[in-house]
């Protein structure tokens, strides 16, 4: 009988990675803390809960980074994307879930499945030799005790920076004599967001409101932990000029007011956040604000007057380690090759990004728990691209969490720009994935990127 794999975690790369491994015909014993001791922001024992936007980001195979890692993964039997397929929510060209439905469909598809015993207890330490072979996947709110166990075998001060979670409003607290539904150029279903207009005036007047608002403090041992670019809190955007958010998060491109016919000044943008449609997440304003002044502010959008919020935004520590330092190319922490990392601890950043490292870690332990030589994807491939970058890519001595983008994979040759080069590196990739995965190779058809 083969030896089971433990894995610790089942957020989305600790779900992913055992899923892989079951599939594989390997036993797995799936440990997780929660219910039994929560994070700072989970609300839920379920595996694999969303616990900051319900999106995974642009869906186009062929012109979008993103959409071509969710391609490569569904061809290799993702459980996160066959979950979030299942419970897609309208979103333009973004893939977006209904967060509980997702979430409840991982935990199922696992408690049921015949090769997966799950534990539901906290693992304080880094796992003994004799528990065999181990994927890591506590993710950035690893507890205490197991974040010093790990910080004391690498020897490598641990690396953090903060995630922001964004507010998420109740539909029918909208006023939609002012709101109106509409994508970005029609894309997607054509009306997909609720969009808030604000004139100059009003844009100006919410800049200084948000600058003037009061926000929670850091704790001690918080306060140099650096912030992630692609997730800033909306008033840190702010600071940096008085046009940043028009230029950002508040964009007002491919969209014009219904009562007006123009293009506002600015917009805010909700994205619908549960399948029933009655929660929508304002997109892009993750915020450190407290909660008081978050009500206060957000209501001097236009449209958001009476807003009844069903989550206001918070922020949490992400703790990471320094992957191409500490792990090999197999994921493999070099100082104890018996255990493997996954997920947003190795210093990937994304829903998307950290459950492709789970898959791949699953896959890799799999191989070995079977007596086979566990072989990485080409760097040509999304997956690839990804895991040569967090394994010795990146410059140890800068390395910052990253998100799956065009930038990671390997030149082409020729003259190859915009959708022209996208294109032909995704071509290349899936061409790539496809042999890599002993499947035969079949090109999808693009979708509306997002």
């Amino acid at each position: 009988m083969t030896t089971p794999v433990h894995v610790v975690g089942a957020g989305l790369a600790g779900s992913e990675a055992a899923w892989q491994l079951a599939e594989a015909g390997v036993p797995v014993v799936l440990h997780e803390m929660r219910p039994l001791r929560m994070t700072e922001a989970h609300r839920t024992g379920g595996f694999a809960e969303l616990v900051c936007s319900n999106s995974f980001r642009g869906d186009d195979p062929l012109y979008n980074a993103v959409g071509l890692l969710h391609e490569e993964m569904r061809r290799l039997g993702s459980l996160i994307l066959r979950a979030g397929e299942a419970h897609r929510l309208p979103a333009g060209g973004a893939l977006a879930v209904d967060r509980e439905g997702f979430s409840a469909a991982v935990t199922a598809a696992l408690l049921a499945h015949s090769r997966v015993r799950v534990v539901r207890e906290e693992v304080t330490g880094l796992p003994p030799e004799d528990w065999g072979s181990v994927i890591i996947a506590t993710g950035p709110l690893t507890a205490p005790a197991l974040a010093e166990a790990i910080r004391e075998r690498t020897g490598d001060g641990s690396l953090a920076f903060f995630d922001a979670i964004a507010p998420i409003v109740h539909r029918d607290s909208i006023d939609m004599s002012v709101a109106w539904m509409q994508s970005r150029y029609g894309k997607g279903g054509g009306a997909d967001y609720i969009n808030c207009p604000l004139d100059r005036a009003q844009y100006e007047a919410f800049v200084a409101a948000l600058l003037a608002a009061e926000t929670t403090s850091f704790k001690e041992w918080e306060a140099n932990t650096p912030y992630f670019d692609g997730c800033l809190p909306i008033e840190v955007m702010a600071a940096r000029g008085p046009q940043t958010l028009r230029w950002g998060p508040m964009k007002p491109v491919g969209l014009a007011d219904p009562r007006t016919g123009r293009r506002p000044w600015a917009v805010v943008q909700l994205r619908q956040d549960n399948a029933l449609g009655m929660l929508w997440n304002m997109v892009g304003f993750q915020t450190k604000l407290k909660y008081a002044e978050q009500v206060r502010v957000f209501r001097t959008i236009p449209g958001l007057e009476r807003a009844e919020f069903a989550r206001l935004g918070g922020m949490h520590r992400n703790t990471f380690l320094n992957a191409p330092r500490v792990l090999d190319r197999l994921l493999r922490l070099r100082s104890a090759p018996h255990v493997r990392f996954a997920g947003q601890i190795t210093g990937v950043e994304g829903y998307v990004e950290s459950a492709a490292i789970g898959l791949l870690a699953g896959r890799f332990a799999a191989a070995e728990a079977k007596g086979e030589a566990p072989s990485p994807p080409p760097p040509e491939t999304a997956l690839g691209a990804l895991l040569a970058h967090i394994t010795g890519g990146a410059d140890a001595e800068t390395f910052q969490p990253m998100n799956i983008t065009f930038g990671l994979f390997p030149p082409l040759e020729g003259a190859a720009k915009g959708r022209e080069r996208k294109r032909a590196l995704a071509e290349r990739a899936l061409a790539a994935a496809d042999a890599w995965a002993g499947r035969p190779h079949v090109l999808p058809k693009p979708r509306e990127a997002a």
